[in-house]
C-alpha cells in the first residue's frame, strides 16, 4: 500500500518554534512560532511571511475567528491577541491575571473560546473585547485545548485526566479519561459530533461517541505522545506525534496508520486541513510539513486492545 506523500517546506530557524497552525480566510496557512513570538503567513507555493509580536509573548494556539481575522493565544505573556490578514495585530488581556491561556478557538455564539491553563477557567471574548471566564468545577485541572461542536464548546483537562463540555450558557460537565494519568491534550470534534482527543501520556487517541461512549485506541508507539488532533471532511482524525516524530490518522472504528516524517527530530505539534485539501503540520524545528493521503492509505493496524467506558 502507498504511503501518503510527505513534504516540508522551511519556514524560519531551528530556533523560532512552529507550534500551531490554521487555514485563513485568506487561503493562507497562519501559524504561531512560541520562541521567537512571531506569527506566520504561507501561501502554498509561496515564500513565508512573518509579524512580530512583543518579545517573550509566547504566541501559542491560532484559530480563524468569526469577523475574519486569526485569534491566537499569548501563553507567556497571558493575553489574547487578534491579527488581520492584512497583519494589523490588537491586543486582550484577561480578567484573571496571570491566567495562562493556551486553546481557542471559535463558537457558535460568534465568540472566542479559550483555556486558562493556570487559572482552571474557561474564557470567552467577544470580538469587541468583552470578556467572560467561567470556573471549572476541581483544582489544578491545566485546562488545555478547546474545540467547538455544534452547540458548545469541548476541552481536555489535562491535569484532571478528563474532557469537559461547557455550553452557551456557561454550564461546564466533566467526562473523565478511562485510562488513569492519560493527560489529554489535542481535541477536534468530527462532522458526526464525536469528541476526539489525544493522551499525551498514555500513547493513546480517545473518542467519545455522541451517545457517550469513550472508546480508547493504543497506538503502535506507546511512546508516541501524541499532541494535536484535527478531523477531515470525511471524519478521520489526524494527529500529531510529537515523540514519534510521526504523523497519524485513525478513523471511528479504530483503524490507525502513522507516517513517519522525513526530518528526524522535527517536533510536529499542530495540525490542519489546508487550503489544497491536504493535512498540514507546524514542526517546531522550524518548518510546515505538507501531508497528502493516498487513495490507498499505508499499512494500518486494527487495534483490538480498545478500553471503553460507559
Amino acid at each position: 500500500m502507498t504511503p501518503p506523500a510527505i513534504e516540508e517546506y522551511a519556514v524560519s530557524g531551528r530556533d523560532s518554534g512552529p507550534y500551531a497552525i490554521t487555514t485563513g480566510p485568506d487561503g493562507a496557512l497562519w501559524f504561531t512560532m512560541v520562541h521567537s513570538s512571531q506569527i506566520g503567513r504561507l501561501v502554498p507555493g509561496q515564500e513565508p511571511t512573518s509579524h512580530q509580536l512583543a518579545p517573550d509573548s509566547g504566541p501559542t494556539v491560532i484559530s480563524n475567528g468569526p469577523d475574519g481575522a486569526l485569534w491566537f493565544t499569548q501563553y507567556r505573556a497571558h493575553r489574547i491577541g487578534r491579527i488581520t490578514t492584512d497583519g494589523r495585530v490588537t491586543e486582550f488581556t484577561p480578567p484573571t491575571a496571570e491566567c495562562g491561556p493556551f486553546g481557542i478557538a471559535a463558537g457558535p455564539d460568534g465568540a472566542l473560546w479559550f483555556t486558562e491553563t493556570a487559572a482552571d477557567r474557561i474564557g470567552r471574548l467577544t470580538t469587541d473585547g468583552t470578556a467572560t471566564e467561567y470556573l471549572l468545577p476541581c483544582n489544578g485541572a491545566f485546562p488545555s485545548a478547546i474545540a467547538a461542536a455544534g452547540d458548545a464548546m469541548w476541552f481536555t483537562m489535562n491535569q484532571a485526566n478528563a474532557i469537559g463540555r461547557i455550553g452557551m450558557d456557561g454550564c461546564i460537565t466533566v467526562h473523565g479519561v478511562p485510562t488513569a494519568a492519560a493527560a489529554p491534550v489535542g481535541i477536534a470534534v468530527g462532522p458526526d459530533g464525536g469528541v476526539w482527543f489525544t493522551e499525551i501520556a498514555a500513547g493513546q487517541i480517545g473518542r467519545r461517541a455522541p451517545d457517550g461512549r469513550i472508546t480508547e485506541y493504543p497506538l503502535p508507539d506507546r511512546s508516541a505522545r501524541p499532541h494535536a488532533v484535527t478531523t477531515d471532511a470525511d471524519g478521520t482524525a489526524w494527529f500529531t506525534e510529537w515523540g514519534g516524530n510521526r504523523v497519524g490518522s485513525i478513523t471511528s472504528d479504530g483503524t490507525v496508520a502513522v507516517h513517519d516524517l522525513p526530518t528526524p527530530a522535527a517536533e510536529p505539534h499542530g495540525i490542519t486541513v489546508g487550503p489544497d485539501g491536504a493535512l498540514w503540520t507546524a514542526l517546531e524545528a522550524g518548518a510546515l510539513a505538507r501531508i497528502e493521503p493516498a487513495t490507498t492509505k499505508a499499512t494500518t493496524t486494527k487495534n483490538t486492545e480498545q478500553r471503553n467506558a460507559s
